[in-house]
């Protein structure tokens, strides 16, 4: 199993930038993908990105492509998500999570692990 802890949410005003970042121990021997998700209030969670073990393949939502970056550190097991130009439709609950295996997924279903989520508050 992998266990997931991410950190780095807080309040930041419209355009402005916050970085996540999610760790990630356990079973980190094998091959994983680590994504983003985020849920607002009253709405369901839905995908932000996701990056493979090795980095090479990234997979980002419409709402995020070229505002939000993915990556991931060289030992493999802290995933970071770079936000820029944040909007106050960016506020939401951001969730890291994990599968195993190399296959890029925006389908929450498809990933085992999650962590406890991180509070990320735009105002306008």
């Amino acid at each position: 199993q992998v266990q997931l802890v991410e950190s780095g949410g807080g309040l930041v005003q419209a355009g402005g930038s916050l970085r996540l970042s999610c760790a990630s121990s356990g079973r980190t021997d094998s091959t994983y993908v680590m994504g983003w998700f985020r849920q607002a209030p009253g709405k369901e969670r839905e995908f932000v990105a996701a990056i493979t073990w090795s980095g090479g393949s990234i997979k980002y939502a419409d709402a995020v492509k070229g505002r939000f970056t993915i990556s991931r550190d060289s030992a493999k097991i802290t995933v970071y998500l770079q936000m820029n130009s944040l909007e106050p439709e960016d506020t939401a609950v951001y969730y890291c999570a994990a599968r195993y295996g190399n296959s890029l997924y925006s389908l929450e279903k498809r990933y085992a692990y999650w962590g406890q989520g991180t509070q990320v508050t735009v105002s306008s």
